[in-house]
């Protein structure tokens, strides 16, 4: 075969792959980390932060929450809103009583960067990763070809690493729009929010005591340049009905972009030597928040099973990986698309609009009055 560059190559260093990296370098696992962007960007680069039990379980117990719990902030209610009512759900009361940690993604990569290399780990920024091979246990990267034991496909939804699993792909695409951004300004309200409105959703999600990410549905293709800072504050003005609830706190928007939502399963995520996680093995809509915590389940289950492969011959987990992962992944899929339906309907005023925006409406109704209800949507809002 020739030499071995790493026992486990991972191509990817978001947070399926830097959490990956660190498991196996505590259990003494020689990997190495191939990036395609720089540390900078990578450190910097703002995207999910809200960590769910099971994540900061994982994190926690392997030494890798330093900054979490200093840093993190434990959120527990969520709030529902139209233009005159709104009401709110303790969600860390119902259900199986877990709770979210605020703590952005950015400052979660650049710490998981740190103890990676100070556990003896390496990885290539700027590097470019064309070809995954499974079988072979082979990656080619910036024209060089890499070898390794086994290896972990971390690279995201446009990594080549998921071309390389021939799967049966499960695809749906929402027909749904978000312009995500993020302010420079404090939370407007203590809850995540959630606001239905005839124009189109609008959400509220805290990121810091002086950062807040907000999101505006609106028309496929849409181009940010197309939404000023006044524009972006003026239509959430009213979609939140700030002059009923209270106004908005506002600030320079740092961060505009579109977020078209899409879901994607990949069934199987393994060929050969070749193991799939985070967004490369399944894409979900930022609707609940479970890419992430997705991402850091898989790396979590998957770094167990390299470690017994490598240490004691035994592959037994590696072969029901995408057995172990994917009722998981479906699960979460299904809670997506259920907030989906939840927060959003068709527009104009035809029948089966019509229809469609009376059953969301029903849907919260029985959600703001149905303890039951609640519990289902505490224990999956939170849980994988």
């Amino acid at each position: 075969m020739g030499k071995i560059d790493a026992d486990v190559l991972i191509t990817g260093a978001g947070p399926a792959g830097l959490v990956l990296g660190n498991l196996l370098r505590a259990a003494g696992i020689d990997c190495l980390i191939l990036e395609r962007q720089s540390r900078e960007h990578v450190e910097n680069r703002a995207r999910a932060g809200f960590l769910a039990a099971n994540s900061v379980r994982v994190l926690t117990g392997n030494g890798l929450a330093d900054g979490l719990l200093r840093d993190g902030a434990r959120h527990d209610t969520c709030a529902f809103r139209t233009d005159q009512a709104e009401f709110e759900l303790k969600y860390g009361e119902l259900g199986t009583g877990e709770v979210h940690t605020v703590y952005p993604q950015q400052f979660l990569v650049t710490d998981l960067i740190a103890e990676f290399l100070a556990r003896g780990g390496e990885i290539r920024f700027e590097t470019e990763v064309t070809s995954v091979s499974g079988t072979e246990a082979t990656v080619i990267a910036d024209d060089l070809l890499l070898r390794a034991e086994y290896i972990a496909g971390c690279d995201g939804q446009h990594g080549v690493s998921r071309q390389s699993v021939p799967a049966r792909i499960f695809r749906r695409d929402h027909e749904i729009s978000w312009l995500a951004i993020l302010a420079e300004a404090p939370p407007s309200m203590s809850a995540i929010g959630y606001a239905i409105h005839e124009r189109g959703f609008a959400g509220h999600m805290a990121r810091t005591s002086t950062v807040t990410r907000y999101y505006l549905e609106v028309p496929r293709g849409e181009d940010p340049a197309a939404w000023p800072d006044e524009r972006i504050w003026d239509e959430l003005h009213v979609r939140m009905a700030a002059g009923y609830h209270g106004e908005l706190k506002r600030g320079p928007i740092i961060e505009r972009r579109i977020v078209d939502l899409g879901s994607r399963v990949m069934d199987t995520i393994q060929r050969g030597k070749l193991f799939l996680a985070g967004d490369a093995a399944s894409l979900i809509s930022p609707s609940a928040a479970k890419g992430a915590n997705l991402a850091l389940m898989e790396a979590e289950i998957l770094a167990g099973a390299l470690v017994a492969a490598l240490e004691k011959g035994d592959t037994t987990a590696l072969d029901r990986y995408s057995a172990d992962c994917l009722p998981r992944i479906w699960r979460a899929q299904e809670f997506s698309h259920w907030m989906i339906n939840l927060l959003h309907s068709p527009p104009g005023y035809g029948d089966e609009a019509l229809f469609l925006r009376g059953l969301r409406d029903a849907r919260l109704e029985s959600l703001r009055v149905s303890r039951a209800h609640q519990n289902f949507f505490a224990e999956n809002y939170v849980g994988i």
